[in-house]
């Protein structure tokens, strides 16, 4: 009777050894198929965003580094030796005359007032043009190119939004919304790929013993 049961024992004992094998082999495929899901659209994902990660890096960069390497036009210094600042609309005046004299788009985006420094920067709507204007002379002390503001449309995308008139900034809105996703996507997938080989492990030394 003793051998009887004992041999019942042994036969459950095998077959819940038989079993556990069998649920973590198929805990382990489970864990290799979505391996190879998520490091195929892994790599397809990043394939395809490579080149405009690429790009936000690049111009990210010249951003942040956009004073010393004079891609922002440096401010002009003015003395002023306590004379009266000159009103807002005859610095804008000034700089739409001025604009107009070069025959570009007249149409002012902003217009940054310091009078503590003395200087007015004008900027404009349809090109990259900065003047930059004495507040208590109403002259123009400097022309320049806001190469910065070129590079930061490219880092945001809104530079096709510039391009082709549009103020709604759709393709900002999709190029970074797109681009966010993306990233995110490839550091989570990173991360899986770089946990599942180690569970896998794991799994298969504890069966080992």
């Amino acid at each position: 009777m003793l051998t009887y049961y004992y041999e019942i024992l042994i036969d459950f004992s095998l077959f819940s050894e038989t079993l556990n094998k069998f649920l973590l082999k198929i805990k382990i495929n489970k864990l290799a198929k979505s391996t190879r899901l998520y490091r195929k659209l892994h790599k397809t994902i990043a394939i395809v965003l490579v080149l405009f990660i690429l790009l936000i890096s690049i111009t990210g960069a010249l951003l942040a580094w956009k004073k010393e390497l004079y891609l922002q036009p440096p401010t002009s210094k003015i003395t002023h030796n306590n004379k009266t600042l000159v009103p807002l609309e005859k610095i804008e005046q000034n700089a739409i005359a001025y604009i107009d004299s070069l025959q570009l788009s007249t149409t002012i985006n902003r217009i940054d007032y310091r009078p503590t420094k003395g200087i007015a920067k004008v900027r404009f709507e349809d090109h990259f043009t900065e003047l930059q204007i004495n507040c208590y002379t109403g002259k123009i002390v400097s022309v320049k190119q806001r190469t910065d503001t070129i590079i930061e449309m490219i880092h945001d995308g809104s530079i096709l939004d510039f391009l082709i008139k549009n103020d709604a900034s759709v393709f900002k809105l999709f190029y970074s919304s797109i681009i966010a996703l993306g990233l995110i996507f490839i550091s989570v997938s990173g991360i899986i790929l770089w946990i599942n080989p180690k569970k896998i492990k794991k799994i298969k030394s504890t069966d080992n013993q």
